[in-house]
């Protein structure tokens, strides 16, 4: 039998390839906040296709694997904060091992494209064309399977901070992530193939560099503005804290106190915000009328309501006519934490826990979009942030600014809420609108369409924030296009494995 020709090989030993996944998790967890050393992003993707490159599916499962556990693990051990290492350790492990699965085509493309298409463009656009489309693919399968997926851990996410943030204005969020994973394949092949040796090649990696970096913000057109208040009570919201009945309303009542007699058209209250349902607590329903009359503007609030029998995580829009006209239900309950799914089934693994999720949220159907004096706000609930058609939804609905209302006091002194802040930032950039992300703990801000921060809140302290927010029209290339860019992707990506692994079984 001939010798497997050097290409072919891994380029790794499988011990080594193992070591360099786990670097590559731990890096990948600092490209994130608290750290959010978002440069690290580029060496941890490195490290990652230099262990799976002449990898076999087996080899690069367990690569995989041993990528996705540490890097979760890393990035999500907030979720141990008050319910403990169970469901942290089984998130991590799912999430690890989807990730394991998704990443097999990453290593057969390093198989496959050298042998179907040998020549030096193949080996120096091709290939990492398709790696990084594969890469796409993968952040896709992971963050919409299983019970509608976990899409937290996008790389390109961890660029809020970066000089390539804006790019998700014209490609969104997983055009980022394609273009990253392009670029440090590039440098991959060529490096192997020593093409320093024609400096020639390096002209479309250098210009790729420089279209990443110096790309402007898509432009959006400023409309006014709206004079928004977004108050944080760092009151009992906790699942595990101890209140005394109105605990909730009443730390959000003495937070938003600052803002009565001032000039404002909406006043914000964080995801868990009420004790109740309005609907079904005249006392609830009283106070609130009370402080839209006293504040002279509308409240913009959140409970668990129920109706036909079926709970929802709702926001309403409070008018000083004592009810809520408008109002949204969160898309996309977690599961796990609003709902259990296949409950019979994981009762009997972990009966403790599952015991304590007694209420099953329903995914909303409505719009993410109330109306205020004629301006439309683009809402999402707490995790519902990172998930596009939430985002999508409300701006194609003509949302000039997005309120997202969120709840952390679960994970209070962790990166959780960091991490999440991040997320809208990123919102901010790729819709080119202001973005008022309120928390019931902290930390809160308000931050402008090119994701500088306008005002903020710290964690644990209680507080208000007046802002005349801008408002903005029109669409960006990255909501328009970016939902058919990672169709376009996913697809491409896997077309092309399998024409290339057609090719090299016929060679």
């Amino acid at each position: 039998m001939p010798d497997t020709p050097a290409r072919l090989r891994p380029l790794l030993p499988l011990w080594a390839a193992v070591a360099a996944a786990a670097a590559a998790g731990g890096l990948m967890d600092l490209a994130y906040p608290d750290v959010a050393a978002w440069i690290l992003a580029f060496p941890a993707a490195a490290l990652l296709l230099l262990a799976l490159i002449g990898r076999r599916a087996g080899g690069a499962l367990l690569v995989g694997a041993v990528y996705g556990i540490v890097f979760f693990a890393l990035l999500v051990s907030w979720t141990a904060r008050y319910l403990g290492p169970v469901p942290w350790a089984a998130l991590s492990v799912v999430e690890g091992g989807l990730t394991a699965v998704a990443i097999i085509p990453i290593a057969l493309a390093y198989r496959w494209m050298p042998r179907a298409f040998p020549g030096t463009t193949g080996r120096l656009l091709g290939l990492p064309v398709v790696v990084a489309a594969l890469w796409v693919g993968r952040e896709l399968f992971v963050g919409t399977w299983p019970y509608g997926g976990f899409p937290w851990a996008r790389i390109g996410m961890s660029q809020a901070l970066s000089p390539l943030a804006p790019l998700s204005s014209w490609i969104g969020v997983s055009g980022v992530s394609f273009l990253m994973i392009l670029l440090v394949a590039m440098l991959i092949e060529l490096i192997r193939v020593r093409a320093w040796r024609r400096p020639v090649r390096l002209a479309l990696l250098a210009a790729l560099v420089l279209v990443m970096v110096f790309t402007p913000l898509f432009p959006t057109t400023p409309s006014g503005s709206l004079r928004i208040g977004a108050v944080q009570g760092n009151g009992p919201t906790g699942y595990f804290d101890a209140r005394e009945p109105y605990s909730v309303i009443q730390a959000q009542t003495e937070a938003t106190a600052p803002l009565v007699g001032e000039d404002v058209d909406l006043v914000v209250w964080p995801e868990g915000s009420l004790d109740g349902d309005p609907a079904e607590d005249p006392a609830l329903a009283r106070r609130l009328t009370m402080l839209a009359t006293r504040l002279d503007a509308p409240l913009l609030v959140n409970a668990a309501t129920s109706r036909d029998e079926r709970y929802f995580n709702t926001s309403l829009l409070w008018t000083r006519e004592g009810s809520a006209t408008q109002l949204h239900d969160k898309r996309h309950p977690v599961p796990f934490g609003e709902y259990v799914p296949d409950r019979p089934f994981f009762a009997a693994l972990a009966p403790d826990l599952i015991g304590l999720l007694q209420r099953e949220y329903t995914p909303g159907t409505n719009p993410p979009v109330v109306d205020v004096d004629s301006v439309k706000i683009g809402l999402a609930i707490c995790f519902d942030v990172i998930y596009d058609d939430v985002i999508a939804a409300g701006v194609n609905a003509g949302a000039q600014v997005l309120v997202f209302q969120t709840n952390n006091a679960d994970f209070r002194g962790t990166d959780e809420n960091l991490q999440q802040l991040a997320i809208a930032r990123m919102r901010a950039i790729e819709t080119g609108r202001s973005v008022v992300n309120i928390s019931t703990v902290g930390t809160s801000q308000i931050i402008r369409p090119d994701g500088t921060t306008v005002d903020s809140l710290d964690a644990d302290e209680a507080g208000a924030m007046l802002e005349d927010v801008e408002l903005r029209s029109g669409l960006t290339a990255g909501v328009l296009l970016g939902p058919w860019i990672q169709q376009l992707l996913m697809w491409g990506g896997l077309g092309a494995l399998a024409l290339s692994g057609w090719r090299a079984r016929r060679r």
